[in-house]
């Protein structure tokens, strides 16, 4: 009962609502085709410089690359949305009205918030489903060099993983599952954090639940001294997989496949800091957007006849700007290791919201 007399009428509500996501929408509609366009300029001749590739490919890449436009473009045109929005209602002294009829700024605010909750949702699920998957194929298309792209059948180079305090590194491992097969396995076994030996072999295959190396040998560090081992057992507990483990793109995962992909990485002892607060901005990224009519509701309020009302607009276009600012420096940080992941994913959306509140109060004073 307490929601519904938030919106005291549901005729201005539907109205409101209405002009934010065609405005919004229609936005995003002129962002993507003006990129997109701009994308195609710089990536056609890469595209049709083989001669298999023919119109069907630049399809195919506009098909790849719009979701990415689409959701890269979302937050702005959500922000510059609810601006035009609200100067629109400012100019005609709408806005106005409603507070003369008592209805409060958070009143004034509360339809275009619901709406832009609802593009949230939406802009998630289109992440989560379509952009994932998009940007998966169109980054393997990319490293083909806009080629066929060749199956990948696991091979891997350079691998570590981490098997209680020792180490395992691998040149080479070829296969999958319990046929894997590893090339240059070098073993740093260490206690409490310290190394105190170095087994290594040029073979190594799947026994049991670890891996047998062949022909070992062990250099003892304390005393320097190198033991021919033989054939010898090494990772117990280790799975084949946690060799086969690419490198994991955040961007090309959905959340559950990247939340996945992080424990696996994890049980490998592999860094996971970057991508956990990649997978927390798989959820405030698109949330961002209800923080658009909060940051831009400065252009809603003040008289129309003061000739402020362009101003309270570029006002609210920059403070919509430093958060994106913000949002992406966060991540670096995180990405670099000093903000600790939900900080650098969440910080951003939590400051802005306090800022975008306290304005709005102090418009409403």
């Amino acid at each position: 009962m307490n929601l519904l007399r938030f919106f005291p009428s549901r005729t201005v509500a539907f109205y409101m609502a209405r002009l934010f996501l065609v405005r919004t929408f229609g936005i995003l509609a002129g962002f993507v085709l003006v990129l997109m366009a701009l994308n195609l300029l710089g990536e056609s001749s890469h595209i049709l410089a083989h001669p298999e590739n023919g119109d069907g490919a630049v399809w195919r890449y506009v098909s790849l690359r719009g979701p990415e436009l689409i959701a890269f473009m979302m937050p702005y045109s959500v922000l510059l949305g609810t601006l035009l929005t609200f100067y629109t209602m400012n100019q005609n002294s709408e806005v106005i009205a409603l507070k003369a009829s008592g209805m409060s700024a958070h009143q004034v605010l509360a339809p275009l918030l619901v709406a832009s909750l609802g593009v949230a949702v939406v802009s998630f699920a289109f992440n989560d489903r379509i952009v994932s998957r998009a940007s998966a194929a169109l980054d393997r298309w990319q490293k083909a060099d806009y080629r066929p792209v060749p199956r990948d059948h696991g091979d891997r180079s350079n691998v570590w993983v981490r098997d209680g305090d020792d180490l395992i590194e691998v040149d080479a491992i070829t296969g999958r599952g319990n046929a894997a097969k590893l090339s240059g396995v070098t073993l740093y076994d260490r206690t409490g954090g310290n190394l105190v030996g170095l087994v290594r072999a040029p073979n190594g295959v799947r026994e049991g639940k670890g891996w047998a190396i062949a022909p070992a040998t062990r250099f003892d560090v304390a005393s320097g001294k190198l033991t021919q081992l033989g054939r010898t057992h090494i990772g117990e507990g280790v799975r084949p997989d946690q060799f086969t483990l690419a490198t994991v793109d955040a961007d090309g995962l959905s959340f559950g496949g990247l939340n996945e992909a992080i424990h696996d990485l994890s049980d490998a002892g592999r860094p996971t800091k970057a991508l956990e607060g990649s997978l927390w901005h798989k959820l405030s990224g698109p949330l961002s957007a209800v923080l658009m009519p909060l940051l831009g509701a400065v252009a809603a309020f003040g008289l129309a006849r003061s000739g402020k009302v362009y101003l309270r607009a570029v006002m609210g276009m920059l403070l919509g700007f430093a958060f994106f600012v913000a949002d992406n420096f966060a991540l670096a940080m995180g990405s670099l290791g000093a903000y600790p992941p939900f900080l650098a994913a969440w910080a951003p959306f939590l400051l802005f919201l306090l800022i975008g509140e306290a304005v709005l109060i102090r418009s409403e004073e």
